[in-house]
């Protein structure tokens, strides 16, 4: 199967964050693909290294830049290294995330602001790391990986899902707050992707044979189908979108929905 070329995208200063595995990843080889010059963020050295060295002879081979997104001034740091290497940031994927189940009587404070810290919290300081540097440019893109589950309303899981409807709401936001500059915001919702974590979730106790079922395609997703969505919207073929919700989940409504 052939895929679309975005001319719009070669040589674009990209930067992934979560990009060492999973749909990360694959947004990560896709962008590479595209010729834009990408730089990846994640705590998973081996992965990284082993994803960059996969890609060496892509146009611009993607850089991989260690950071725990938690810490604010290290996310700061290593974006302003990334913009001193490469010029301004013109497309952010705010990607990385948690979804550790949990039971609510278990959650404390220190586990609820971790929590929030991995899967919220990150995605406003990166896209204000980004924001002066679009400014400059008169453009930008700032891509907010959500979640089908607070939709679906997934068990084991309102701390996360707490975190990813309040993302949703951050997208409108900052569509809002930066639209005037140029800078379009949008959130991109996976369903179930086929990833080796989720396949593992599956093998425990979530039935995949179920959730295909409850899809109107009955289809398995792949991190590819979300990186194929993401480059639509980072690409000037998306120039008037923003401050909106895609979902890439073959139309999963969940059971009885």
């Amino acid at each position: 199967m052939s895929y679309a070329i975005y001319p719009s995208l070669v040589d674009k200063v990209v930067t992934i964050t979560g990009g060492g595995s999973g749909i990360g990843a694959a947004m990560v080889e896709a962008f590479a693909a595209q010729g834009a010059r990408v730089f990846f963020i994640d705590i998973a050295e081996e992965d990284s290294l082993a994803l960059a060295e996969s890609l060496r002879g892509a146009k611009h081979q993607p850089v991989f830049r260690r950071c725990d997104l938690r810490d604010i001034a290290q996310l700061q740091a290593t974006f302003a290294e990334i913009a001193e290497a490469a010029g301004p940031i013109e497309v952010l994927v705010n990607n990385a995330a948690n979804d550790d189940r949990h039971d609510v009587e278990a959650v404390t404070e220190n586990y609820w602001d971790n929590g929030m810290a991995v899967n919220l919290r990150h995605q406003f300081f990166c896209a204000q790391a980004v924001a002066p540097g679009m400014r400059r440019l008169g453009r930008g893109v700032i891509l907010n990986l959500g979640s089908i589950s607070w939709h679906l309303a997934t068990d084991r899981l309102s701390l996360y899902m707490t975190a990813k409807a309040g993302i949703e709401g951050l997208t409108r936001g900052l569509a809002r707050d930066l639209g005037h500059d140029g800078i379009r915001v949008n959130c991109v919702i996976p369903g179930a992707v086929r990833t080796p974590r989720q396949m593992k979730l599956w093998q425990s106790g979530d039935s995949e044979a179920q959730i295909i079922a409850d899809q109107c395609l009955h289809e398995r997703i792949d991190p590819e189908h979300v990186a194929r969505l993401v480059l639509f919207l980072a690409s000037d073929d998306a120039a008037r979108c923003t401050g909106r919700d895609y979902f890439v989940d073959a139309g999963w409504y969940g059971a009885g929905a």
